[in-house]
């Protein structure tokens, strides 16, 4: 097995509905991503995933939510925009994009800080 991995980067401001403290206040992050794809097998140029094709399709995922108000995003007007929903909407919207033959997203990794953050493995039925 392989794990093939990209690190990026979005900012965006955000707030925590009902939180019982400051995050319930609007404020921002300059979050750090990391997508990783598995591969089983390598093609015939000796690769589990061109990197160009995984950095392409994560940057179109990024892009929908780099520096906006998360809490304006379709996506997030119900669900509250914390780290873990942010990790679960990017595989959501990657893990069709990253399907092949040979591998498949295996996790995605969202800080908010360099201290703190979560990996995400997808739905609990993978």
């Amino acid at each position: 097995m392989y794990d093939i991995f990209v690190k990026t980067h979005f900012a965006g401001a955000h707030h925590l509905r009902d939180y019982p403290g400051d995050c319930e206040k609007p404020h921002g992050h300059n979050w750090k991503v990391k997508v990783t794809v598995r591969a089983a097998k390598l093609d015939h140029l000796g690769m589990g995933i061109d990197f160009t094709i995984l950095k392409k399709h994560v940057k179109e995922v990024i892009d929908t939510i780099d520096h906006c108000d998360l809490n304006e995003h379709e996506a997030f007007r119900v669900l509250n925009p914390s780290s873990e929903h942010i990790a679960q909407y990017l595989f959501e919207n990657l893990a069709d994009k990253l399907c092949h033959e040979r591998y498949f997203l295996y996790s995605i990794e969202v800080s908010e800080t360099d201290n703190q953050g979560l990996i995400y493995f997808g739905p609990e039925n993978n």
